[in-house]
């Protein structure tokens, strides 16, 4: 099992914030299917102001650049639900040119 992080922004609006926090609270189950159906066994988000970062692991030969965006594939519900979080959302100024949600560097890890 590996562990990814990843990071991206919310719209500066406090509406907007709320409104993410509410749909969260009550994920639609067939993201959570689909989710679960590439792989991914946990899946944590964080949100400070309007920064938000997840967590997750999913299998070893996981590689989220090719395998993450195929949870959408697995349901229309999940498609629907990921074009409306991309509503309230904003790429962090750091993300790479084809990064929606960009990859963070791990620099500790207490268990190793």
């Amino acid at each position: 099992m590996k562990s990814y992080a990843q990071a991206l922004d919310l719209k500066d609006d406090p509406e907007t914030v709320e409104k993410y926090k509410e749909y969260h609270r009550a994920v639609w189950p067939e993201v959570l299917e689909s989710l679960r159906s590439i792989g991914i066994s946990k899946m944590e988000i964080f949100l400070l102001g309007t920064h938000l970062f997840m967590y997750y692991e999913a299998p070893d030969d996981f590689v989220p650049e090719r395998d993450f965006q195929a949870y959408t594939d697995a349901n229309p519900r999940a498609e629907e639900w990921n074009d409306l979080m991309m509503t309230f959302q904003a790429r962090v100024p750091e993300a790479g040119p084809d990064d929606w949600w960009a990859p963070m560097e791990k620099v500790f890890d207490l268990g190793r």
